[in-house]
């Protein structure tokens, strides 16, 4: 008896996990829809940020040359506790971000996770399924080897 419950409650957090990763909708700061479906076959990577985050301005410049190196890598930025969207998109300019900004709050941020550190990083791999998440800063280096780790793991 015990068992079973256990099993059902397993289930039931698979799908719910399952039902939020369909879920995740976001529109970029130019009007574009993001969604994790759109995206099979590739990496993609969630990133939590705001302008006044020094760990975030740091790990900016990883983020923008995987994107512009790596094509099997999705990067979507969202930023966050931001008072004018104008001042967001200014930065991202002035950066050369090259990956798409989402001008995030609670609601947005809500899809994946309850945010309560920046940056925020969600990883999930190119089925679609969560692979990871990283509270704190993240290097280039640190995702570029833990996609080797899961291709070593899958042969």
């Amino acid at each position: 008896m015990m068992k079973n419950k256990l099993s059902i409650s397993v289930c039931t957090a698979v799908l719910l996990l399952s039902f939020q990763v369909q879920a995740f909708q976001f529109k970029d700061a130019t009007g574009e829809l993001h969604k994790l479906e759109d995206y099979k076959g590739r990496w993609v990577l969630i990133n939590f940020w705001a302008t006044w985050c020094p760990p975030c301005l740091k790990e900016i410049p990883d983020l923008i040359s995987l994107y512009q190196d790596r094509k099997d890598i999705m990067v979507i930025g969202v930023a966050m506790d931001y008072s004018d969207p104008q001042e967001i998109m200014s930065f991202v300019r002035s950066l050369s971000i090259n990956y798409p900004i989402v001008l995030g709050d609670r609601k947005i941020a809500s899809q994946l996770d309850d945010i309560s550190l920046l940056p925020s990083t969600y990883f999930y791999d190119p089925n679609g399924n969560p692979a990871a998440r990283q509270l704190g800063i993240i290097s280039r280096e640190s995702i570029e080897k833990f996609i080797e780790s899961k291709s070593v793991e899958k042969k």
